[in-house]
């Protein structure tokens, strides 16, 4: 008997077996793991909404020229050849990423400005919000008549329509800055750009990521909307186009395009505050 068994009190147990068992979490089976994770479940619920849709349209014949079933857009989707559809992808596309920047680069400054300046601010934001009231549909014809043909109006109704959410979310994240913080820049006589780029702008970052998904997705509003008032080319001439013709199958098919463009526009600025700004996401998404 050693010295340590003499210490133990009649009946104590050793710590290592007074600890508890770690419990064995139950493996769930695969297709439960499945319809767990965030893609599988959308998907499959998408899937089972198309699989409804063709058996409703096929049961209660229903006309293509009224709604036609997935079976039939795609048929729409080959009936037009690989070259044009990428002409009028191009089209869009180009006039929807350069109204973006456009919004982009005007909306920086006059957010600074708005931020920094409240006599700035009450002048400017009220008409910010009268112009943003305005339907862009009603001046898009007066704005072709102005600024002619060509990408120069579109990029201007693609700029109108994109513009608003992001100078809105700039402003916002750039005075959510702590006050603490701009008293201390101001204290160490820190350079007004400074104070902008190392205190300002980081705090502003998840506004502004919030604001530019929203924006580029109007981006492709606009430029569609922009091609249903004066265009010879892109996916919104191409859909009204084929609407006249009663050839609503391609229509369908160019919507398809639009929401896919969208939505890989959506990504790609997603993407890119997942990589560039991590810091920057809520604490569920990082």
């Amino acid at each position: 008997m050693t010295a340590t068994d003499l210490q133990r009190p009649t009946g104590a147990t050793p710590p290592e077996a007074s600890r508890p068992t770690p419990s064995v979490q139950p493996r769930l089976p695969l297709g439960e793991r499945l319809l767990r994770t965030p893609v599988v479940l959308p998907l499959v619920t998408f899937l089972l909404l198309l699989v409804l849709w063709e058996s409703c349209t096929r049961l209660f014949s229903v006309p293509s020229y009224i709604l036609p079933s997935p079976s039939r857009i795609v048929l729409g989707f080959e009936s037009v050849s690989a070259g044009r559809w990428a002409e009028h992808i191009w089209a869009t596309l180009r006039v929807a990423l350069l109204g973006y920047l456009v919004s982009f680069a005007v909306s920086l400054p006059i957010a600074v400005g708005l931020a920094k300046s409240r006599l700035l601010s009450g002048a400017l934001y009220p008409l910010l919000v009268v112009i943003q009231s305005v339907p862009v549909v009603a001046v898009a014809p007066i704005i072709i008549v102005v600024l002619g043909t060509g990408d120069a109006p579109r990029v201007v109704i693609t700029f109108m329509i994109s513009f608003f959410p992001l100078v809105v979310s700039m402003t916002t994240g750039l005075a959510a800055t702590p006050p603490e913080l701009i008293e201390l820049s101001r204290s160490l006589r820190a350079p007004s750009f400074r104070e902008i780029t190392q205190i300002r702008l980081p705090y502003a970052t998840p506004y502004i990521f919030s604001g530019m998904k929203i924006s580029i997705t109007l981006s492709v509003i606009g430029a569609v909307v922009s091609e249903f008032v004066a265009a010879d080319k892109g996916i919104g001439y191409f859909i009204q186009f084929s609407t006249s013709m009663f050839k609503l199958p391609q229509a369908w098919a160019g919507l398809v395009i639009l929401v896919a463009m969208s939505l890989l526009l959506f990504q790609i600025v997603s993407q890119t505050q997942r990589i560039l700004f991590p810091w920057s996401l809520p604490k569920g998404q990082k």
